[in-house]
């Protein structure tokens, strides 16, 4: 199959070293419970992107330069992927660029996470329609089901999650136990949107985790768990925004689309989400780059 490239129809490809974005495709597919598809999820994205346009929210993101590296090798088991991962996103770092994972199942995010961890303080935002805080699931403590457990208990990190709406009662005492940020979907329903949803103590540096079923089934059918009750567009743009306010976004992740043939909307839907924090890195913390 022909290589993808990240706005192609927009914008030739950089050499890592002079790109602000490296895109990294992980179509990592192991432990999904329900629909499958995800490991497709990165192909997808990438070529609804030739459908996008450069402007996004006021400026264009490709203009500090798109480097889409090679779709992460993922054979071999979990830690062995993760660890590609983390080699990954830790070469976008010693580049000076912001990484973007395409994926693939939430299990992910983790490689990212590992890799990020280690410049100093960092807060995960999350926007799911799961907790993913399970400490194991079906025997497995690097299902997708398990990221963000793995991410705060392993990794000591800082955590608030924004549009749950499937919840099991050991994922609720977990998160209650560790101190979880959390506006759940029937919050957000019923209060609206927090004018301030991270903590003043959370740390300004951010990673945010993207699961697209955070977004309401209706707008995202396309993943292998779509949820009823989610988000829909201009309200994850502005809670983004709002997360984003006075902070730097050290990488993002958009993760679990899971292509419906001949569905163009869900794939573009999922592009342009990805193009939309990429306008958003720009606007708040890539302004001062060489």
């Amino acid at each position: 199959m022909r290589e993808q490239y990240f706005l192609a129809s927009e914008y030739a490809p950089v050499a890592p070293e002079r790109a602000a974005f490296h895109i990294i495709p992980v179509p990592f597919e192991r432990s999904v419970s329900y629909g499958t598809g995800a490991a497709c999820g990165p192909a997808a994205l990438l070529a609804a992107t030739c459908q996008l346009e450069a402007m996004e929210n006021g400026c264009a993101p490709g203009e500090a330069g798109f480097y889409t590296a090679p779709a992460v090798d993922c054979d071999g088991s979990v830690e062995v992927v993760l660890a590609h991962i983390e080699t990954a996103v830790a070469r976008a770092v010693s580049c000076r660029a912001c990484p973007v994972l395409l994926g693939g199942e939430h299990t992910v995010s983790l490689g990212a996470l590992r890799a990020l961890s280690h410049s100093g303080p960092l807060g995960v935002v999350q926007i799911d329609a799961h907790a993913d805080m399970r400490s194991h699931y079906e025997g497995n403590p690097f299902s997708h089901a398990c990221v963000m457990y793995r991410a705060v208990v392993d990794l000591g990190l800082p955590l608030a999650q924004f549009a749950v709406r499937e919840l099991s009662r050991e994922e609720a005492d977990i998160r209650r136990r560790l101190g979880v940020v959390h506006y759940d979907a029937a919050t957000l329903a019923r209060e609206g949107l927090p004018s301030a949803p991270l903590p003043p103590d959370f740390p300004r540096r951010i990673y945010i985790s993207f699961d697209l079923d955070g977004l309401d089934a209706s707008l995202m059918p396309a993943t292998g768990t779509p949820s009823p009750g989610g988000l829909f567009w201009h309200e994850a743009v502005q809670l983004l925004e709002s997360c984003a306010q006075g902070r730097e976004i050290a990488g993002f992740d958009v993760v679990e689309l899971a292509p419906i043939p001949g569905l163009h909307h869900a794939d573009f839907t999922a592009a342009k989400l990805a193009h939309v924090l990429m306008a958003l890195v720009v606007n708040t913390n890539r302004k001062d780059r060489p």
